[in-house]
């Protein structure tokens, strides 16, 4: 097969998701869409805690998010944040419990080390642009069961793509999967992924008895160095086309005890049984067309053993409700090479085999005040620091993340400087609370002698979750268009040292 010359062109349709990427595709595309943290708050996250402060600053477990993760994110920068819009741990990325949230690596890319993401009783999820390596379920240390995306427990609408899903070997090596669905998970898209050197590339139902997942589709992918499980699928119904499948050791895709794949223009190369029943005689169904199969191996019909080749016919016909254009199978590792997994630009096929790169996020990045706010070059200081007027905080309640031993929220709100409120570590949120006016100013006062500890803030709007100001030193007055929110947060992202906060004032200038 010949080398083709891809032409580079943007696709202006993305350039409205800028922040968030391009639009879905597939099976998530159904049962009203999926379309993540659109139109949300843009928070940019370099630690796990801070990807779960993001979760748990908004106003509600449905406030539309966009978290911009860039970095290493792993074991050491992951804890438990608490709120009452969110459900986290300190062992893995949990979505749980939550929806309307878009996960986008950006920058110089974003990387999950040895930390799983887990997608729990949520829906409208996006993942994007983020690499995650090496999750255990044994040995140490280890995270989310062993999968490095798992989908469990009344899922439904998520779209994870141009990601890198990679471990380094088997079940025997403490690994388990790659990409699990099961529980009810539905709606699901895989699209533009890597998914290397494991055992175990997913399943779709993970016993004979959980029968209620998907719809899913797997499109422009590439399986590489997989010993089974492209995927284990067990009564659901999956879409899997332009896929390359490159060094899959045992068997591929898996349809058994009524499940059914329509799998087409597919590449399969140097492989062992793609297409078939495997490790049951309850058999699944298939609807083949447009694939090749390149120096591929096939078991003889035996039990529990039921390959679909050496000439895969069509057991079973399926019907697609979306509308999807399909690269001929022959440029199927050409174009994937050159699109599938993170840091790729987010390239895509335009359908024809040739390559389109959609406009790629732009990082939200503290150490830039004016990124994230409503397009103003807006620090918060306006340079006044004269009478500001009344202290809307005085009449109003104060609550936070948590509190340093001794300190107190209520000490932000007492018009004493001398005393203060403390985060138990060098991140944290103090808000104030049932305040019944309308106010565009705030001052922020450190503690005296510890002024300039916090290397990195924002000022949130609680109710609606959006960003009112942010910035890396505090000044002295922090200016924003006027706001009537009942609630009323100050994030501290990051501290030199544990910070001191000694009064929380609010003011309507």
């Amino acid at each position: 097969m010949s080398k083709k010359t891809f032409a580079l062109s943007v696709l202006s349709s993305c350039v409205a998701l800028a922040t968030q990427g391009a639009y879905a595709s597939g099976f998530a595309t159904e049962n009203g869409g999926t379309t993540g943290g659109e139109g949300g708050q843009v928070v940019y996250a370099t630690t796990g805690t801070q990807i779960h402060q993001a979760l748990c600053n908004r106003a509600s477990s449905d406030t539309p998010i966009i978290i911009q993760v860039e970095g290493t994110i792993n074991h050491s920068n992951t804890s438990k944040v608490s709120g009452d819009s969110c459900n986290t741990a300190e062992d893995k990325i949990e979505l749980k419990e939550i929806s309307n949230v878009s996960l986008i690596g950006v920058g110089e890319g974003a990387l999950f080390d040895e930390l799983g993401i887990h997608i729990r009783s949520s829906s409208n999820i996006i993942i994007q642009n983020v690499h995650v390596r090496n999750v255990k379920k044994s040995g140490s240390p280890t995270s989310n069961g062993g999968d490095a995306i798992g989908l469990e427990s009344d899922v439904y609408n998520v779209w994870v793509d141009h990601v890198t899903l990679e471990a380094s070997g088997g079940e025997s090596d403490g690994y388990d999967a790659l990409f699990d669905m099961k529980n009810d998970s539905k709606y699901v898209t895989l699209s533009y992924s890597i998914l290397r050197n494991s055992g175990r590339g997913g399943l779709v139902g993970s016993s004979d008895s959980d029968d209620n997942n998907g719809p899913v589709t797997f499109h422009h992918n590439y399986y590489e160095n997989i010993n089974s499980r492209t995927p284990l699928l067990r009564h659901a119904t999956a879409h899997a086309y332009n896929n390359y499948y490159n060094g899959l050791i045992s068997s591929g895709m898996n349809p058994r005890i009524g499940g059914q794949i329509k799998a087409e223009n597919n590449y399969f190369k140097n492989s062992q049984d793609p297409i078939g029943t495997f490790y049951t005689n309850d058999m699944g169904y298939w609807d083949v067309s447009g694939n090749t199969f390149d120096n591929v191996d096939w078991s003889s019909e035996q039990s529990k053993r039921h390959p679909a080749g050496p000439d895969p016919i069509s057991t079973t016909s399926i019907s697609i409700p979306y509308d999807y254009a399909l690269d001929d199978a022959s440029c199927v590792p050409d174009i994937i090479l050159a699109t599938a997994g993170a840091n790729t630009g987010l390239a895509v096929s335009d359908g024809s085999c040739e390559v389109s790169a959609p406009e790629q996020p732009t990082p939200t990045d503290p150490t830039d005040p004016t990124d994230g706010n409503d397009g103003s070059d807006n620090d918060g200081n306006d340079g006044n620091t004269g009478d500001l007027g009344s202290n809307l905080a005085l009449s109003a309640d104060a609550d936070g993340s948590d509190k340093y031993s001794g300190t107190s929220y209520g000490k932000v709100i007492d018009a004493d400087t001398s005393t203060y409120w403390s985060p138990k570590q060098t991140t944290g949120t103090i808000n104030i609370k049932k305040l019944n006016s309308v106010y565009n100013t705030v001052r922020i006062i450190e503690l005296a002698g510890t002024e300039g500890t916090v290397t990195s803030w924002s000022l949130v709007n609680h109710d609606t979750g959006v960003t009112l100001a942010q910035g890396t030193t505090i000044p002295s007055v922090i200016s924003f268009d006027a706001v009537r929110a009942s609630k009323l947060s100050f994030v501290i992202h990051s501290a030199s040292d544990r910070p001191q906060i000694s009064e929380f004032e609010i003011y309507n200038q």
